[in-house]
């Protein structure tokens, strides 16, 4: 290819002052040419030149140089030359014609023919031209591509396999990248060349990014499990370059790699956890050839649920949804996965509607008479259920109820509650409904009326990409320069990928007996601090703080939000029990016999008709093990309330709760009452 040819390379890289002796050199040689050529046209055959006519010539060339000078024709740089340059060229061969017409035809030269004077510059018009056109063409695309080429970031990739090799040969074509070298942890390939690329290795790096001025880091590793390039990408973290990576071995399954594979990276590479392969057995048990009910299925988990169920061939799935947007969007995705599944396999039927209706459920249940239902339905967002008490409670726990109460009416086998975290000793509304939707499952399952169904509940905490979680806002924060901002500089959560909760989901629902309370394994929390400082570091950026005050982005810490805790917990109790499954394990959760529960939930829902939303924390504190709220009553209704009847907030008692005003008992006394038919009720 000429762009690789050497000869060219060395000429772009030529002293300017040898590139106007060329120029030269290529007219003269011209010349020559163009004489001989019009000779020959003149005698309509070929001939050889006889001394005489080296009079035209030298004539030509004599005249070539000081026309050509004088118009700037050998000062101008070829590979650039424009329309300027052009117009140039024209003037100077106008002036070389008219000399030269003048000379050989009108005065005449003994043994030349006089029409060699007319032939000639016409001739030396078009060679001269296609010359500077060829120059600007090939010289002059090269010469930009290797400027380009020097500007472009400088890049390395990490990992010099099947892979990073298929790399190297598109970066080798890309003028947006400069490609520096390999890094390779195999010493069997360092300090060798792969095709003409050297291989480094990894201590080599610091000196290659203050020698070549490296930007971006790639990395190459579609076999390497998320532990070994957890390990990679914490080695790189001090060096102030942008690392993506190569999606895994799955998803290149056309064995070929290109630059649009290249992606940021996915924060499970900064967590270092691998999935564990499920289970097929246990993702089909309960659904394969079934009617499957999924509630809540337009939100993060519900719609990662119906992906992993369609996957399991289920005879019919019913998708129940509050959200008509959400729910065309979740049916849309199903769709247009079906064409990979057998045809016409599945039945997807989109369902508008609320879990809190009663009569909706009951007409739904009646009529598809589901075998599995994975209730999905809730409000998850801390601090809008802490300003939306009534309607999140109302939501997670009648919603819950009245979907488990007409499960068991329309004979459903399975009834999988998704529960959370933050129902362990709860600090916010949210975390206690769910709590409480929990324990109407655990209650329920203990009574022989409500037999037929198992009930379940499984617990886990965040997911990576739902609508809720940091990692997209982080990204967006440090794709706009910052400031990244988190509500503590110690807050701590666990996390886990969409896919992977909702598959040990499934898993857990076929695995339970009936009240059973399964808490998948999260691996170790993860601090929020140091997750936003990774991210920062990888995308080639600096934090900015005291320590490095001219860093790139601030990490800004903006105070915890109303009913925010800074550590999350899976269990309530002291212990779990394993499971035959790694990640899943059963918990020993207390819960209060349902005639016991009943009563309570009408007292809270006769406190929720009347508003009276601190009696709502009252009771919500006497049913909720460890419920401390982390601040007063923060509904919307509540607090308009209190500023429009000109009461002062939180009046009724020093600690805000107004226990005695209502004239309640105390909250403890509540508690003794219930202790010993709690303890015998555990599962």
């Amino acid at each position: 290819m000429l762009r690789r040819n050497p000869v060219i390379r060395y000429l772009v890289h030529m002293p300017r002052t040898a590139k106007r002796l060329v120029a030269v050199g290529v007219d003269a040689s011209m010349c020559v040419a163009t004489v001989w050529l019009a000779l020959c046209l003149r005698m309509e055959q070929w001939v050889i030149m006889q001394p005489v006519h080296w009079v035209a010539v030298v004539v030509a060339v004599g005249l070539t140089v000081p026309v050509f000078t004088h118009y700037g024709l050998y000062a101008s740089i070829f590979r650039f030359a424009g329309w300027q340059a052009t117009l140039a060229l024209t003037r100077a061969m106008t002036v070389y014609g008219f000399v030269y017409l003048l000379v050989f035809t009108v005065v005449g030269v003994a043994g030349v023919p006089r029409s060699v004077g007319v032939i000639q510059p016409l001739l030396f018009f078009v060679g001269v031209g296609v010359s500077r056109v060829l120059v600007r063409l090939f010289l002059g695309d090269l010469y930009r591509s290797i400027v380009n080429k020097r500007k472009a970031p400088g890049v390395l990739i990490y990992g010099a396999g099947s892979a990073g090799r298929q790399l190297a040969s598109a970066l080798v074509h890309s003028a947006e990248h400069r490609l520096i070298g390999f890094v390779d942890d195999n010493p069997a390939v360092q300090g060798r060349r792969l095709d003409t690329i050297p291989v480094y290795a990894p201590s080599d790096l610091a000196h290659l990014f203050d020698k070549q001025e490296v930007t971006d880091v790639l990395l190459a590793l579609p076999s390497a499990d998320r532990r070994r390039r957890l390990e990679i990408v914490d080695f790189l973290r001090p060096f102030p370059v942008h690392v993506r990576t190569l999606p895994g071995l799955a998803d290149l399954a056309n064995g070929r790699v290109s630059l649009s594979d290249l992606h940021e990276l996915d924060i499970e590479d900064l967590l270092g956890r691998d999935s564990v392969e499920p289970d097929a057995s246990l993702m089909h048990q309960n659904i394969q050839g079934k009617v499957v009910l999924v509630t809540g299925a337009g939100g993060s988990i519900g719609q990662e649920l119906c992906r992993q169920i369609v996957q399991c061939g289920p005879r019919c799935l019913l998708l129940l949804e509050l959200s008509e947007f959400s729910l065309y969007q979740v049916l849309q995705d199903l769709s247009n996965r079906m064409p990979s599944l057998p045809q016409g396999a599945v039945e997807l039927v989109p369902l508008l509607g609320s879990v809190k209706d009663e009569e909706r459920i009951a007409d739904i249940m009646a009529t598809w008479r589901p075998h599995t239902v994975y209730h999905a339905a809730a409000y998850k967002h801390v601090p809008l259920v802490e300003h939306n008490m009534a309607e999140g409670l109302r939501n997670n726990i009648w919603g819950t109820w009245v979907c488990a109460r007409m499960a068991a009416a329309h004979g459903v086998q399975r009834f999988v509650l998704i529960s959370t975290d933050k129902a362990v000793r709860p600090t916010n509304v949210m975390g206690a409904s769910k709590r409480l939707a929990e324990m109407v499952l655990q209650a329920l399952a203990a009574e022989p009326a409500y037999a037929q169904t198992c009930f379940t509940m499984v617990r886990f905490g965040n997911v990576l990409g739902s609508s809720g979680s940091v990692v997209p806002l982080f990204r967006q924060q440090i794709a706009q320069k910052g400031p990244v901002t988190l509500t503590h500089a110690d807050i701590t959560r666990y996390f886990m990928t969409i896919p992977e909760a909702a598959q040990l989901v499934i898993q857990a629902g076929a695995m339970a007996n009936g009240g059973d309370v399964f808490v998948l394994d999260m691996g170790e929390p993860v601090r929020i601090y140091d997750l936003a400082r990774r991210m920062v570091e990888l995308s080639g950026l600096r934090v900015r703080d005291a320590e490095n005050p001219t860093g790139d982005i601030e990490i800004r810490v903006t105070g915890l939000r109303p009913g925010e805790k800074l550590y999350e917990e899976l269990l309530i109790g002291d212990g779990a029990v394993s499971t035959d499954h790694a990640r899943i394990m059963r918990a020993n959760e207390s819960y209060m016999p349902w005639d016991v529960l009943e009563a309570e939930l009408e007292l809270l829902a006769q406190a929720l008709l009347t508003r009276q939303m601190v009696r709502v924390r009252l009771i919500l504190q006497r049913l909720v093990a460890g419920y401390k709220p982390a601040n007063d009553v923060m509904d919307w209704l509540h607090l308009r309330s209190l500023r429009t009847n000109g009461e002062s907030k939180q009046a009724e008692t020093p600690n805000g709760f107004g226990a005695q005003a209502l004239g309640m008992p105390a909250i403890d006394a509540i508690k003794q009452k219930y202790a010993n038919s709690t303890e015998q009720s555990a599962v």
